[in-house]
């Protein structure tokens, strides 16, 4: 009998684009543990060693950071997309409603 092999994104993240897009098809998803793991693919694929290191971070923390359930603090998510050499940038949202007008003084 065959056995498939899991799946493990982290095999398939091997440049800067491909990475890029991967962050921002997570970041689309309203849950945040989707972009947590993503970052934590990202790591895998990178060496989490090397990637706690250039973040300022020790790896067991790196780990927790991006564990399930986490809720890692801003700056910790910062320095880890600045490490993962990722900028984020924000954009206007396409909307159906008027936004609303600033009232005069």
């Amino acid at each position: 009998m065959k056995r498939i092999a899991d799946f493990d994104a982290a095999d398939y993240l091997d440049s800067d684009a491909v990475i890029a897009e991967y962050l921002n098809a997570a970041l689309e998803d309203e849950n945040p543990d989707v972009f947590l793991q993503a970052v934590a693919d990202v790591a895998k694929a990178r060496g989490m060693g090397q990637l706690a290191r250039d973040a300022g971070l020790g790896r067991e923390s790196l780990y927790k950071a991006v564990a399930p359930g986490a809720k890692p603090r801003y700056d910790t998510v910062f320095r880890l997309v600045r490490a993962l050499g990722i900028e984020l940038r924000a954009t206007p949202m396409s909307r159906t409603t008027p936004t609303r007008k600033r009232a005069t003084r």
